[in-house]
């Protein structure tokens, strides 16, 4: 039976949808081919893989689909094949291995050569491991290539050319190219003679089509300012820290070098600071052929603001050039459509916004990593789950986010526990240790995507792995306790919220959504099941940490921001609980004292319990800890630590973009403009804006697939006015303050009230 495959590809770049007739998997009579002479060592040069085609009669379409081991380029005839970098992509190349497919129609002609080169990437370049950040070979040692060109021909007839022993080989110009280190490129070099190739086994593991949106490059920013960065070396100032690369035009002489290096931040005397960045050298290097070029990496990213560009001639540093070149920073991220905004009266909070975006920018690079510069860039479960619910308002995450969870079921060990990072980058374990809030995102971030989308495939795609994690975790319990070693409240700035009543809240909180799900895919037994196990653990939670007066024995702005959000009290407990959390602000001189896992609920728990005031105190705070301390002192991104940076300038040796904290985004969507689901798909959605603070108006905007929701209001002298659109297919309660709830559908609303 032949089978018909509706995949994305890719002309000139542009996304258009083919229907490709084809019987199976189109890589069926591919086979994966590497080089000949295996090269040995730390830095290893990119091979590139070769095919001539020479056609008798008119080509009417050409399609190609293409993986490999290790990161490609495909080039036809010289010019590259679409629009995406980094692909196949990081995953666990043990197991699957996504092919991305291309429409290369317009691009054929009657003699052709058809080029991919392959840089080591995730699949065997230098990256964290089990063992080593310096060590490589995690998924193989062995470059290689799988491709096939299926052409139809004006006459109707149809060829497939795939990759075999008929293919070359040589290597070009790349020496080296890390995700750590950077990227060696000699232009001077020239791929020759061409050599045979071998046939690579590599059938552990499956190929699959694509189906996430992939990397592409989108702004680029001119420098802001340059200056002399000493030994002839010049530093620049983009203006915006970001992921990407610099990309140079110039010409310069035959045989000079070009060195550029990143860095995040200044040091405090002006420096150039790169101590943060690990074991990354993060440093391109171009040997230049004497030719008008415009050079840029292919295999390797940075996170960076600054660079520092060194020229050399005859093994020395020459004085930067006044004319004849320039640079540009080039950010680079996966290509998700944009769905959700907000904009404020406050330069400051819409500016804190604006970082938001940045590190979702910079860390949904393939997967949702922790950070882009450091030689770590990895997909933390934490940050991932933390950081959901945000990053599925400002950005259509469904297919993102699905590709990765399924990676994430692939690596669950047998046991349930769920690793701490995904891809693991380490060799399958039918053992895995799981902690909370961690492996929790197993269970919150399907959810989180369920909720926003309103679509069961993903739940159905992984209520196993869902189900398996909460099992684990009742596995691991004692007396219906769950005490693992952990992370904690990473980089809290207070007192340390103890492990086990962080384990037990999301101990709760996962067993919650589980049954939650089962209900939604007509699980009875599991919903009741799980139902069940949530009251056992909130009772053994009161039992083990809650006083006879309703006070928790252990007195943290978290303990009672997860008590609280994770519904561990009973009713008649939470106000209470509420106003001792406030205590506990206060007493903070009016700051958080907040990690990764109490952050991202703080100012929603303020909020539904009547504190307001106090949640708005506490985002307009501009010392530190605080959201906008960071951008007193000139951040452009979400900082890894409250303390990332002294008030004298003194650099931290951590990640200046990381998105954790940027949670707080949700609560200006959902809080201060005012847009909440009220249902999966937001096909009902509660207006519920609370204007305060310094504020005069606010405004966040919402794309569904049926239309955009809108909610603005703006403060004058005692009166508040409020627009609000709700689009067709969806219904809204709209709740503004001192006034009863309104039940509307479609349209446009406007009111104004008086303030009291």
């Amino acid at each position: 039976m032949e089978k018909f495959l509706l995949l994305l590809c890719l002309c000139n770049g542009l996304a258009r949808h083919a229907q490709t007739k084809q019987k199976g998997n189109p890589l069926s009579n591919a086979t994966w081919i590497t080089t000949t002479d295996y090269i040995n060592g730390a830095h290893r040069q990119a091979p590139i893989f070769y095919k001539s085609l020479r056609f008798d009669k008119p080509v009417k379409r050409a399609i190609l689909y293409i993986s490999a081991l290790g990161l490609y380029e495909a080039k036809l005839n010289g010019k590259k094949i679409g629009s995406d970098y980094f692909t196949p992509g990081f995953v666990d190349y043990n197991q699957r291995i996504p092919y991305q497919v291309y429409d290369i129609s317009t691009q054929i002609k009657a003699d052709n050569e058809l080029s991919v080169t392959v840089g080591e990437g995730w699949y065997r370049g230098i990256f964290r491991g089990s063992a080593s950040d310096n060590e490589g070979d995690h998924y193989g040692k062995e470059a290689g290539l799988i491709a096939c060109l299926h052409l139809v021909f004006t006459d109707g007839t149809k060829k497939d050319v795939v990759t075999d022993r008929t293919w070359q080989s040589a290597y070009g110009p790349i020496f080296y190219s890390g995700i750590y280190e950077g990227e060696l490129f000699d232009a001077n070099i020239i791929a020759t003679p061409k050599q045979a190739v071998k046939i690579l086994d590599h059938s552990k593991a499956s190929l699959f089509p694509s189906s996430k949106e992939p990397v592409r490059a989108h702004e680029h920013f001119a420098p802001e300012s340059t200056w002399d960065g000493g030994d002839n070396s010049l530093i620049i100032d983009f203006g915006q820290n970001l992921a990407g690369w610099v990309q140079l035009k110039c010409k310069g002489l035959k045989g000079d070098s070009l060195k550029i290096e990143h860095a995040e931040v200044l040091d405090k005397d002006g420096g150039f600071y790169t101590a943060n960045l690990r074991n990354a050298t993060a440093t391109d290097i171009y040997v230049l052929n004497g030719i008008q070029s415009i050079l840029n990496p292919h295999f390797t990213y940075h996170g960076f603001r600054y660079a520092r560009l060194t020229w050399i001639r005859d093994k020395k540093n020459i004085p930067i050039p006044e004319t004849g070149w320039s640079a540009e920073a080039v950010a680079l991220y996966t290509d998700l459509k944009h769905t959700g905004t907000f904009a404020c009266s406050e330069p400051v909070i819409s500016r804190l916004q604006k970082n938001i975006e940045w590190s979702l920018n910079s860390n949904f690079f393939e997967i949702p990593t922790d950070c882009p510069q450091r030689s770590e860039r990895l997909g933390w479960t934490g940050d991932a789950q933390v950081f959901a619910p945000t990053a599925c308002f400002l950005r259509n995450t469904k297919k993102f986010y699905s590709s990765w969870l399924n990676d994430l079921a692939g690596e669950q060990g047998e046991n349930g526990g769920v690793p701490t990072y995904i891809p693991t980058v380490e060799p399958h374990k039918p053992e895995v240790k799981g902690v909370a809030g961690w492996g929790d995102a197993a269970t919150i971030v399907p959810w989180t995507v369920y909720e926003t989308y309103a679509d069961k495939k993903l739940l159905e795609q992984q209520y196993s792995s869902m189900k398996a994690w909460v099992d684990y975790i009742q596995g691991q319990s004692n007396d219906g306790l769950w005490e693992a070693n952990g992370y904690g409240d990473w980089y809290a700035m207070g007192p340390s919220t103890k492990l086990p009543l962080i384990d037990q809240c999301y101990w709760a909180r996962s067993a919650q959504i589980l049954a939650a799900a089962a209900k939604v895919l007509g699980k009875t037994a599991d919903a009741v099941k799980y139902a069940g196990m949530v009251a056992t653990v909130k009772s053994n939670f009161m039992k083990t940490y809650v006083n006879a007066d309703g006070s928790l024995k252990i007195k943290t702005q978290t303990a009672y921001v997860l008590a609280l959000a994770f519904d561990m009290l009973p009713e008649d407990k939470r106000a209470d609980a509420a106003n001792r959390l406030v205590t506990l602000i206060r007493q903070n001189d009016d700051h958080l004292a907040t990690g990764f896992l109490g952050t991202p609920f703080l100012l929603k728990v303020l909020a539904d319990y009547g504190y307001a005031d106090v949640a708005y105190k506490l985002l307009n705070q501009k010392t530190m800890p605080s959201w906008l301390y960071p951008i007193t002192m000139g951040a452009t991104t979400i900082w890894e630590k409250w303390n990332g940076m002294g008030s004298d300038g003194a650099a931290n040796e951590t990640s200046y973009n990381h998105y954790s904290y940027g949670a707080v985004g949700l609560w200006l969507y959902e809080y201060v403009a005012g847009i909440r689901k009220a249902a999966p798909g937001y096909k009902k959605v509660l207006i519920k804006p609370i204007p305060g603070g310094n504020l005069t108006w606010a405004k966040a905007t919402y794309q569904i697939s049926y239309g955009m929701i809108s909610s603005e209001w703006h403060t004058k002298g005692n009166q508040t006015n409020y627009e609000i659109s709700i689009p067709k297919g969806t219904t809204a309660s709209i709740e503004l303050p001192n006034q009863k709830v309104k039940k509307v559908g479609p349209g446009h609303y406007q009111y104004t009230i008086n303030n009291l």
